[in-house]
């Protein structure tokens, strides 16, 4: 949505259901009292909670796909290429591109969405049995993949900054022998990159761990979700630089984001050919659709025209943290989470933020309650959108 003034009817809000699920289906038992995984989405005229990219696809763009995806129209009736080899091309292409990193076909795989990607690394190296570690606070969806893969999920606590506790995480590694390291850089909810030396350390003491109930020499797999990674600075590198000289290492990626591509659910990942092949035995037959396949090789051909708006963005993210940090709530100023992605984690001591949420849907503007007590996050939008937002927010700091 690029216009304040429109509105859009989405899904209800988070952790709702249509209807209950009747006593007599023989659901799991774990999975009882359990709802849907989804962010709060309202009838608003400013929706800044689902970290989007605001600004739709151009008009080139957008006939760009509609003409690949007409050519594969009229062969539908057969099965779509599984090994979807023009796509990891493009993906390698384009990587050489944005990350200065060269990796071949092999090292490429994709599927609907990171969350698929993610699910399938969770399929292929978790499992009864297994632990997977990660850095709380971090993205909700994390635990879900471990519970529908009947995976432990352990958490390290980060710093009061965000940042990773190197100390306890590798002590956690030691002592845990996980099957998994899960990462998220820039992380999801608070931004925060995750250094490549600190990156390299959990690497190196990973190939030197045991994985718990493993045979002998088998070493935990790290996974850098990097879902947000183009919104980092200029000259910050990416963790698929690393893939070369560390085998246990996978980079998840999306188009999601900066490539205003959600609707098309594409994800990706980085890895050795080792790691993707062992995910090509989770996937399921043909997951990848020829509309879905053709839809993202248009768009990684105007890879620039898609990413355009990402400059932008960054600008309109540092000058939203220098705002924010000028407002006070009762007294103090409010505290801006280091970002390296499209959405800031700001607060620090909403002692009700709840009712900060509520008071800005009554002003048209959603935002997202999420991350630690006394936190909210708030994604970048268009100019009209990040105006909306700060008088909003300016009226309800007012009254608090």
């Amino acid at each position: 949505m690029s216009q304040t003034s429109g509105s859009r009817q989405v899904a209800l809000g988070e952790g709702t259901a249509d209807r209950s699920i009747p006593a007599y289906l023989p659901l799991r038992a774990d999975l009882i009292g359990e709802t849907p995984y989804g962010a709060p989405q309202l009838d608003l005229p400013v929706c800044l909670n689902v970290n989007e990219n605001p600004y739709p696809l151009s008009d080139r763009v957008v006939d760009a796909i509609a003409e690949s995806v007409r050519r594969v129209g009229q062969e539908l009736n057969r099965y779509p290429d599984r090994e979807h080899t023009r796509l990891r091309q493009a993906f390698c292409d384009y990587l050489d591109q944005e990350s200065q990193t060269r990796l071949v076909p092999q090292q490429l795989w994709a599927a609907n969405g990171s969350n698929e990607i993610m699910l399938q690394l969770f399929q292929a190296f978790g499992g009864p049995g297994r632990t997977a570690l990660g850095a709380d606070p971090t993205y909700s969806m994390y635990p879900e993949y471990a519970r529908d893969t009947f995976t432990g999920w352990e958490l390290v606590a980060r710093r009061a900054d965000f940042t990773i506790d190197l100390e306890k995480t590798l002590a956690a590694i030691e002592s845990l022998g996980p099957s998994m390291v899960l990462l998220a850089s820039p992380n999801n909810p608070s931004g925060t990159m995750l250094p490549m030396e600190e990156l390299e350390t959990i690497l190196k003491a990973c190939q030197g761990v045991q994985v718990a109930g493993a045979p002998e020499g088998v070493h935990p797999v790290v996974v850098v979700d990097e879902a947000y990674i183009e919104f980092r600075d200029p000259g910050l590198p990416s963790a698929v630089s690393l893939i070369e000289d560390h085998p246990n290492l996978a980079v998840s990626r999306t188009m999601s984001k900066a490539f205003a591509f959600a609707g098309a659910r594409v994800g990706y990942v980085a890895a050795s050919a080792g790691i993707i092949d062992a995910l090509r035995i989770v996937r399921m037959p043909c997951h990848l659709s020829a509309v879905t396949q053709a839809a993202a090789l248009a768009a990684l051909g105007h890879a620039d025209e898609q990413l355009s708006q990402v400059g932008r963005l960054r600008r309109t993210r540092q000058e939203t943290a220098d705002w924010l940090r000028g407002q006070t709530y009762r007294g103090k100023p409010l505290e801006v989470a280091d970002s390296q992605s499209n959405f800031l984690l700001f607060g620090g001591h909403f002692e009700n933020r709840q009712w900060i949420f509520e008071e800005l849907c009554k002003r048209g503007v959603l935002i997202r309650v999420v991350g630690p007590q006394c936190w909210l996050r708030v994604c970048m939008g268009t100019d009209e959108e990040m105006d909306a937002f700060r008088q909003a927010l300016a009226e309800v700091l007012a009254q608090a």
